[in-house]
């Protein structure tokens, strides 16, 4: 258990994929430019044996953890974390019912 000063130390915002691709020499990460609303970030997901049609994720806001400390996996940054909910062992990706600008807080 947490208690709520230690989730207030969470900051999760909307971002609207600008770019997504595969990373060369690894079978399960993308690489994800995400808008922020006035700031881009660059954020790896394990997550490639499940997402193939990439093209189809670019414009879609899902919710990211992006106050994560960076992370260099295979020679790459990655300040933050893309937050899926688990289904049957599969991540699914999460995103808003409506538009929302990037950069807007989850609270």
């Amino acid at each position: 258990m947490i208690n709520i000063d230690d989730f207030k130390k969470i900051e999760i915002k909307i971002g609207k994929v600008k770019s997504v691709e595969k990373v060369e020499g690894a079978d399960k990460l993308l690489k994800f430019i995400f808008d922020l609303g006035g700031e881009e970030r660059q954020i790896l997901s394990g997550i490639a044996e499940y997402y193939t049609d990439l093209e189809s994720l670019v414009g879609k806001e899902m919710p990211i953890l992006v106050n994560l400390e960076p992370r260099t996996i295979r020679g790459h940054e990655s300040a933050g974390m893309v937050l899926v909910a688990i289904v049957d062992e599969r991540p699914v990706l999460l995103h808003p019912a409506t538009d929302v600008p990037p950069g807007s807080v989850v609270r």
